[in-house]
C-alpha cells in the first residue's frame, strides 16, 4: 500500500504546499471577509453572496438606468440621427436637438424660445452618455493602471476626474466669453444691454449647455449612491439651474456668465485635488487644496458678493424700471406699468404672474421693479448661505492640513481618508445561502467521464493494480453511475 500513498514535499516546518491549481481553483476576490464557500452540516454547503436590499420598484428602474447609461444614451443619439438623415420631411424637427434655434437673420444674433428646450435636453443625453463612458473606458482603467484597487474609490476618482474635465473646458470657455463682452471688469455693462434679449451663437450655446449639465448632474445624484451631504448638494443644484434658466429667459446672460466663471474655477481645483489624493501624490494634493482654497474665498465669497452688491446698487441705476414684450429687438415694445392688484382682479397670487411669465412665454411680459430685483438677489444669497456653509468646513480642513494632517474634503462620504488615503472598504453585505444544485435528466450516453476526469483531475482507479489501492466510488464505471444517480440505466 505504500507505493500508491505518496506524500505531499513540505518546506521547513513540514506543512503540506497546495499545489498551482488548488490554489487557482479556491482563489477568491481580495476585499472580501469569510471563505465563498462553508460546510453547514454534513449535508448542506453554504455560498456567500451579496445580500440583497429591499427594492421598489424606482430604485430598480434608477439602477437599471445606472447600469445601462452608456446603451440608452447613444442608442437615443442613433436614432435621432438616423431618422434626420434618413427623413428628410423630419428635419425641421429633429434639427432643433443639435442646432440653435430662433437665429434673426438682421442682426447675426439667437432670441429665445421654446425649441431650446429641444437644444437642453440634447446636451442633457449627449452628457450623461460621454459621462458614462468616459468613466467606464477611460478613467476606471487608468485608475487601476495607477494602482487603485478598491472598487468604490474607483468610482470616486472617475467622477471626480470626469468633473475636472468638464469645468478644464467649461471654466476657460466662459473666461473667454467673459473677457469678449463689453462687461469684462466693469460691473455696470453687466446691465446696460437690457432689455435687449437676443445674445451671440457662443453664449446661447453656453448657457443652454450649462444648463444641460446641470439638470444632468440633478439627475445623477439622485440614481447613483447618496452621500452625505446630499440634500445640500440637492438644494445648491436647484438653485443653480433656477439661476440660469431665469438669467436666460430674462435676459441677463452677462451676468450669469460671470456668475458660473467664478463657481467653476474652485470646482475645477477642487476636483483636481480629489484625483491627486486617489492617485497618491500627498504632497501635490495639499499644494492644490491650498490652491482651491484661495480660489474659493476670492472668488465665491469676495467678487461674487461685488456681483450681489452690483445687483443691488447698479440696477435701479442702469435698468429701466417697468415691462417688455418681444422675443427679440425687432418687436421689442414697451416699456409698460407692472399689473397690480387692481390689474388682476384683486388676486394677490394672480397679481405676481408677470414674474414668471418669461420662464414659459417668450413674447410675454419681462420686467424689472424691486420685486424682480429682490427676487434675484434672494436666490444669489441663498446660495451664499450655502458656500458660507461649506467654507466653514473647509477652513477646518485648513487648519488640520496647518497641523501636519494631510488635507480631505469633508463634506461627503467619499474622502473619508484625505489626501494621505484612499478611503474605507467597500459598504457591501454578504449573507449565506444554501447552494442549490444544478438538476438536470440526462441519458447515459451524454455522460462524458473522460471529459469529468479532466476537469475534476480524479482519475479512475485500473481494475488490475499492483497496489492493491482504489478510491472508493470510482473504481469502476458502474458505481460511479449509481452515485450520481444513473444505477437504474445502467445494467
Amino acid at each position: 500500500m505504500s507505493s500508491s500513498t505518496a506524500q505531499t514535499p513540505s518546506q521547513g516546518n513540514g506543512t503540506a504546499q497546495p499545489t498551482a491549481s488548488a490554489l487557482r481553483r479556491t482563489a477568491k476576490p481580495k476585499h472580501m471577509n469569510g471563505p465563498l464557500y462553508k460546510q453547514a452540516n454534513s449535508n448542506v454547503v453554504l455560498v456567500r453572496r451579496l445580500k440583497r436590499r429591499d427594492e421598489g420598484p424606482m430604485k430598480q428602474l434608477t439602477r437599471w438606468f445606472v447600469n445601462n447609461q452608456i446603451g440608452f444614451s447613444f442608442n437615443l443619439l442613433a436614432l435621432l440621427f438616423l431618422v434626420h438623415g434618413g427623413m428628410p420631411r423630419a428635419r425641421t424637427h429633429t434639427a432643433k436637438y443639435f442646432h440653435l434655434s430662433y437665429y434673426n437673420t438682421n442682426t447675426g444674433n439667437y432670441g429665445l424660445g421654446w425649441a431650446d428646450g429641444h437644444f437642453i435636453l440634447f446636451c442633457i443625453v449627449l452628457l450623461t452618455g460621454l459621462r458614462a463612458v468616459t468613466m467606464e473606458y477611460i478613467l476606471a482603467p487608468f485608475a487601476k493602471s495607477q494602482g487603485i484597487s478598491k472598487r468604490k474609490d474607483i468610482t470616486r476618482f472617475s467622477e471626480q476626474a470626469w468633473m475636472s474635465i468638464y469645468y478644464a473646458v467649461y471654466w476657460p470657455l466662459g473666461l473667454y466669453i467673459y473677457y469678449k463682452s463689453p462687461a469684462y471688469l466693469d460691473l455696470h455693462k453687466l446691465w446696460t444691454s437690457w432689455p435687449d434679449r437676443e445674445l451671440t451663437g457662443l453664449m446661447k450655446g453656453y448657457m443652454l449647455s450649462q444648463l444641460g449639465f446641470w439638470l444632468q448632474q440633478l439627475f445623477v445624484i439622485n440614481i447613483e449612491e447618496r452621500r452625505k451631504d446630499h440634500w445640500q448638494m440637492f438644494t445648491h443644484h436647484i438653485v443653480t439651474s433656477v439661476l440660469i434658466y431665469a438669467s436666460y429667459r430674462y435676459g441677463h446672460t452677462r451676468v450669469g456668465n460671470l456668475i458660473l466663471v467664478l463657481m467653476d474655477v474652485s470646482d475645477l481645483a477642487l476636483g483636481i485635488a480629489k484625483c491627486l489624493k486617489y492617485l497618491g501624490y500627498h504632497t501635490i494634493c495639499d499644494v492644490m487644496f491650498g490652491v482651491f482654497l484661495t480660489s474659493w474665498l476670492v472668488a465665491r465669497h469676495i467678487l461674487y458678493l461685488m456681483v450681489c452688491y452690483s445687483v443691488w446698487a447698479h440696477t435701479p441705476e442702469i435698468m429701466p424700471t417697468g415691462c417688455f414684450r418681444g422675443r427679440d429687438r425687432d418687436n421689442l415694445t414697451g416699456p409698460f406699468d407692472p399689473p397690480t392688484t387692481t390689474d388682476a382682479g384683486g388676486a394677490l397670487l394672480a397679481s405676481y404672474r408677470y414674474l414668471f411669465e418669461p420662464l414659459w412665454d417668450s413674447e410675454g411680459l419681462f420686467c424689472y421693479n424691486e420685486t424682480v430685483k429682490w427676487s434675484f438677489l434672494s436666490m444669489l444669497l441663498f446660495l451664499q448661505c450655502l458656500t458660507i456653509m461649506w467654507f466653514t468646513l473647509i477652513v477646518r480642513v485648513a487648519v488640520k492640513v496647518l497641523k501636519g494632517a494631510p488635507a480631505e474634503d469633508v463634506r461627503s462620504d467619499d474622502e473619508g481618508e484625505g489626501c494621505g488615503g484612499g478611503g474605507g472598504e467597500d459598504d457591501e453585505e454578504f449573507v449565506y445561502e444554501e447552494a442549490r444544485p444544478l438538476e438536470e435528466e440526462v441519458g447515459v450516453e451524454e455522460i462524458d467521464l473522460r471529459n469529468w476526469e479532466r476537469r475534476t483531475g480524479v482519475k479512475r482507479a485500473e481494475r488490475s493494480t499492483t497496489t492493491g489501492v482504489s478510491l472508493p466510488g470510482h473504481s469502476d464505471r458502474k458505481e460511479l453511475l449509481g452515485r450520481i444517480g444513473c444505477e437504474k440505466q445502467v445494467e
